[in-house]
């Protein structure tokens, strides 16, 4: 290299560049030992400048989701009206958002977007709501879906005999035809919730005139215009059905989903399910137990969560038991209930502690309600001391009694009280749990544990329970009406807190009509206010909506489930498949 460096030096003091012939001569003068170090010099600076090359064009790329790829989903249950006029099973339920389209769909963010519908508009008085199709909208079978097919579906919804679940949704609502690609609904009321009935699927009136709607065939092979659409049903012997496998509906009104094909294989309990998802026969399952989640996260199975809107905890039936009046009795109850505990030993963390009939995350600027932990011994010690200013000593049999004066008659009545609740593992624990909590104070407490339909319908409904231990699915606001408003007390009716506060009634009447978003979220302020005051029930928890994903799944969003249903509302959203190209090329 001395050579050269020294030649290369003479030419820079000439001023010149070298030509053609001397830069043949410097290197015929290099030796080995030189051009070693050229190569290296050279395979340094080629590698250097693909590095920055390939920097720069990651710098300039993004993933974008593919079309195709594939999902095989396990779901415990059997399908039997995958229909939205009469659907009640949870599997019924969950298959709905797959199959059918709304006028409005709800997204992953929680708000209303325009499924079916071009636009809407809302009257000055909230009274009327117009819809305007979109143009070249079909259901799957290549059949155009009409303003005729919207009537029709709600007319059936509204059909008494046929006893819908959204029947009282459009109560006093009156639907018109105004022309090919517009309809309006009338309403005897405001109704500030209404949008979300618009989410009702639409189903194709040709294919369920003639024959009773409870025994169409299309019940169990429905067609729709949703996302997907069925392509192939497998039956066991006995005429269950064992799946569907579906394929992308390229007319969707939200656009052609990304994944092609999903199969749905149904199994009669949670066990099958997790055996399946094991043995590779599904890849994804849901609504499962926590202890459950907990083991297959173990295993390295990807497992998500979002905690539901619903409301878990002790009812109090007054009428049932007078003990309940007695504010320091309710008071004692809320303090020794070890919520937290509840969330950690049996919802393994899938769920949160409340303090409150509102669910979590439901209304904006709401309040935490985690509570602070103090040692258990002084939370004790404190209701212990509390429970005997108001009167409460321990009788013979250990526990509390309280000498009430009625009439100028005194009598002893001991502090003793029976909770129902469910034979679901989850409660049937939280009510072991709850009554340790309670006897440790000195209150006297059976359990009763119900299979879920004989709760519902022998105890439930007539009301005959002291405590009920159960679950409030506060879906939207509108929903704390069913269950707290004095005229749902009685059967048909959700209040099962015998509540009655006339100024609470005010309070969601007013909610329930107000338009306003800030003002409704004032009155709702008000009325959990007013709910924590009286005190007719203790707010436990919240528990999650638990899911296990395919690794390879992507765009799922879960942060505003608020029923298992809810996970498919942005399947057409879901890939699997991706590419990476520049910015500039990728979809809007």
């Amino acid at each position: 290299m001395e050579n050269f460096t020294h030649r290369m030096h003479r030419l820079k003091l000439a001023g010149r560049l070298p030509d053609k012939s001397e830069i043949k001569k410097i290197l015929a003068s290099f030796s080995k030992k030189e051009w070693g170090g050229v190569a290296v010099l050279l395979f340094i600076f080629t590698l250097s400048a693909i590095l920055m090359l390939e920097s720069i064009n990651k710098s300039f790329m993004i993933e974008v989701p593919l079309r195709g790829g594939k999902i095989t989903e396990g779901i415990v249950g059997s399908p039997r009206f995958v229909n939205p006029v009469v659907a009640f099973s949870d599997t019924d339920q969950e298959l709905l958002p797959l199959i059918y389209s709304g006028l409005m769909r709800r997204n992953s963010s929680g708000g209303l977007i325009p499924d079916l519908a071009e636009k809407y508009e809302i009257s000055e008085n909230g009274l009327i709501y117009t819809f305007t199709l979109k143009d070249d909208l079909y259901f799957h079978d290549g059949n155009p879906l009409t303003i005729e097919d919207i009537i029709f579906t709600i007319e059936k919804v509204k059909d008494p005999l046929l006893k819908s679940s959204k029947k009282a949704f459009f109560d006093g609502v009156t639907v018109e035809k105004i022309d090919d690609k517009t309809l309006k609904f009338t309403l005897r009321q405001p109704y500030a919730s209404f949008l979300n009935n618009m989410t009702l699927g639409i189903i194709p009136g040709a294919l369920w005139r003639g024959s009773p709607l409870e025994l169409n065939d299309a019940n169990t092979k429905p067609i729709g215009s949703g996302p997907y659409m069925i392509t192939e049903i497998g039956k066991k012997s006995s005429g269950i059905i064992e799946y569907y496998k579906l394929e992308s509906f390229g007319k969707f009104a939200l656009g052609s989903p990304y994944i092609k094909n999903l199969t749905l294989r149904f199994y009669p309990n949670e066990n099958e399910a997790i055996s399946a998802l094991r043995r590779g026969a599904v890849s994804q399952i849901s609504s499962i137990a926590p202890s459950s989640a907990e083991v297959l996260k173990e295993e390295g199975y990807r497992v998500e969560s979002s905690v539901l809107p619903r409301v878990f905890g002790l009812f109090f039936n007054q009428n049932q038991n007078q003990i309940f009046t007695q504010k320091a009795v309710i008071r004692a109850i809320n303090e020794s209930v070890n919520k937290n505990r509840i969330v950690r030993e049996i919802l393994n963390n899938y769920g949160v502690p409340i303090n409150s009939p509102i669910p979590p995350k439901m209304l904006p600027e709401q309040k935490s309600s985690e509570e602070k932990i103090f040692a258990r011994e002084d939370i004790v010690l404190k209701v212990k001391n509390d429970l005997a200013k108001d009167g409460w000593k321990k009788g013979k049999e250990g526990y509390l009694e309280k000498i009430i004066t009625e009439k100028g008659k005194k009598t002893t009545i001991p502090l003793q009280f029976s909770i129902s609740t469910g034979n679901a593992p989850e409660l049937a624990k939280s009510a072991e749990l709850i009554k340790e909590n309670l006897e440790e104070i000195g209150m006297k407490v059976d359990i009763k544990t119900f299979e879920i339909g004989s709760l519902n319908q022998n105890v439930i409904r007539p009301r005959k329970y002291d405590v009920l231990l159960f679950g409030q699915i506060v879906g939207n606001e509108s929903d704390l009406f069913a269950f707290w408003h004095s005229s749902q007390r009685k059967d048909p009716g959700l209040n099962v807190a015998m509540y009655t506060n006339v100024k609470v009634d005010k309070i969601l009447e007013d909610a329930f009509a107000t338009l306003d978003e800030k003002e409704k979220n004032k009155k709702y302020a008000e009325f959990e206010a007013e709910i924590k005051k009286d005190m007719p029930a203790v707010f436990l928890y919240s528990p999650s909506f638990i899911y296990i994903v395919a690794k390879n799944l992507r765009g799922l969003v879960m942060n505003q489930i608020t029923s298992p249903t809810d996970r498919f509302l942005n399947i057409y959203s879901w890939y699997t498949e991706v590419d990476n190209v520049w910015k500039i090329f990728a979809p809007n």
